[in-house]
Protein backbone atom coordinates (compact mmCIF):
# COMPACT_ATOMS: atom_id res chain seq x y z
CA UNK A 1 0.00 0.00 0.00
CA UNK A 2 0.87 3.03 -1.55
CA UNK A 3 1.69 5.81 1.78
CA UNK A 4 2.67 9.43 2.16
CA UNK A 5 3.00 11.00 5.41
CA UNK A 6 3.43 14.58 5.49
CA UNK A 7 5.32 16.45 8.67
CA UNK A 8 6.60 19.53 9.39
CA UNK A 9 3.71 22.20 8.82
CA UNK A 10 2.71 25.08 11.61
CA UNK A 11 2.01 28.50 12.48
CA UNK A 12 5.25 30.72 11.57
CA UNK A 13 5.74 34.51 11.04
CA UNK A 14 6.28 36.41 7.63
CA UNK A 15 9.81 36.13 7.03
CA UNK A 16 10.40 33.25 8.82
CA UNK A 17 11.23 29.07 7.85
CA UNK A 18 9.86 25.76 7.59
CA UNK A 19 11.00 22.54 6.08
CA UNK A 20 8.56 20.24 5.43
CA UNK A 21 9.02 15.95 5.40
CA UNK A 22 7.50 13.35 3.94
CA UNK A 23 7.64 9.86 4.36
CA UNK A 24 6.86 7.47 1.71
CA UNK A 25 6.64 3.77 2.23
CA UNK A 26 4.79 0.90 -0.09
CA UNK A 27 6.53 1.71 -3.68
CA UNK A 28 10.36 1.97 -4.65
CA UNK A 29 10.45 5.21 -3.71
CA UNK A 30 13.69 6.04 -5.53
CA UNK A 31 12.37 5.64 -8.91
CA UNK A 32 9.55 7.59 -8.91
CA UNK A 33 9.10 11.96 -9.68
CA UNK A 34 7.67 13.27 -6.55
CA UNK A 35 6.25 16.81 -6.29
CA UNK A 36 4.27 19.47 -3.54
CA UNK A 37 1.12 20.84 -4.32
CA UNK A 38 -0.90 23.24 -1.68
CA UNK A 39 -4.11 24.18 -1.77
CA UNK A 40 -4.71 27.63 -0.08
CA UNK A 41 -8.03 28.17 2.43
CA UNK A 42 -10.86 28.29 -0.25
CA UNK A 43 -8.74 27.62 -3.65
CA UNK A 44 -7.55 25.37 -5.88
CA UNK A 45 -4.28 23.03 -6.01
CA UNK A 46 -1.19 24.33 -7.04
CA UNK A 47 1.70 22.60 -8.00
CA UNK A 48 4.67 23.97 -5.52
CA UNK A 49 7.82 22.16 -7.08
CA UNK A 50 8.54 18.74 -8.79
CA UNK A 51 11.91 16.98 -8.57
CA UNK A 52 13.30 13.96 -10.34
CA UNK A 53 14.10 10.58 -9.20
CA UNK A 54 17.62 11.16 -8.63
CA UNK A 55 17.07 14.44 -6.92
CA UNK A 56 19.26 16.21 -9.56
CA UNK A 57 16.38 18.56 -10.94
CA UNK A 58 14.10 20.18 -9.18
CA UNK A 59 11.33 22.54 -10.90
CA UNK A 60 9.00 25.54 -9.25
CA UNK A 61 6.01 27.22 -9.64
CA UNK A 62 6.81 31.09 -10.09
CA UNK A 63 5.27 32.25 -7.24
CA UNK A 64 7.78 30.12 -4.44
CA UNK A 65 10.96 30.48 -6.48
CA UNK A 66 13.80 31.49 -4.93
CA UNK A 67 12.51 31.09 -1.38
CA UNK A 68 11.91 27.14 -1.26
CA UNK A 69 14.18 24.65 -2.20
CA UNK A 70 12.79 20.74 -3.02
CA UNK A 71 15.02 17.77 -1.65
CA UNK A 72 14.86 13.78 -1.11
CA UNK A 73 16.80 11.31 0.43
CA UNK A 74 16.40 8.00 -1.31
CA UNK A 75 18.26 6.03 1.11
CA UNK A 76 15.47 7.43 4.09
CA UNK A 77 12.13 7.45 1.53
CA UNK A 78 11.65 10.82 1.99
CA UNK A 79 11.05 14.06 0.41
CA UNK A 80 11.93 17.31 1.87
CA UNK A 81 10.65 21.00 1.20
CA UNK A 82 12.76 23.87 2.75
CA UNK A 83 10.39 26.98 2.50
CA UNK A 84 12.13 30.52 3.75
CA UNK A 85 11.08 34.12 3.50
CA UNK A 86 7.76 32.93 3.90
CA UNK A 87 4.41 35.26 3.26
CA UNK A 88 1.27 35.16 4.34
CA UNK A 89 0.39 34.24 1.01
CA UNK A 90 1.96 31.00 1.45
CA UNK A 91 -0.82 29.65 4.03
CA UNK A 92 -2.29 26.65 2.90
CA UNK A 93 -1.99 22.48 3.00
CA UNK A 94 0.49 20.99 1.32
CA UNK A 95 0.48 17.55 -0.09
CA UNK A 96 3.23 15.34 -0.95
CA UNK A 97 2.39 14.11 -4.31
CA UNK A 98 3.81 10.63 -6.17
CA UNK A 99 4.57 11.32 -9.96
CA UNK A 100 5.92 14.25 -12.45
CA UNK A 101 2.15 15.44 -14.21
CA UNK A 102 1.18 18.16 -12.37
CA UNK A 103 -2.56 16.70 -12.68
CA UNK A 104 -1.63 13.62 -11.63
CA UNK A 105 -2.79 13.25 -7.78
CA UNK A 106 -3.26 9.75 -7.36
CA UNK A 107 -1.22 9.08 -4.45
CA UNK A 108 -1.02 11.99 -1.97
CA UNK A 109 -0.52 11.81 1.99
CA UNK A 110 -3.37 13.42 3.90
CA UNK A 111 -1.36 16.87 3.86
CA UNK A 112 0.54 19.25 6.60
CA UNK A 113 -1.13 22.89 6.87
CA UNK A 114 1.20 25.88 7.04
CA UNK A 115 -0.13 29.35 8.41
CA UNK A 116 1.97 32.56 7.75
CA UNK A 117 0.79 35.16 10.00
CA UNK A 118 1.97 37.77 12.67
Amino acid sequence: EVQLVESGGGLVQPGGSLRLSCAASGFPFSIFNMKWVRQAPGKGLELVSSINSGGSSGHYADSVKGRFTISRDNAKNTLYLQMDSLKAEDTAVYYCVRGALPSDMTYRGKGTLVTVSS
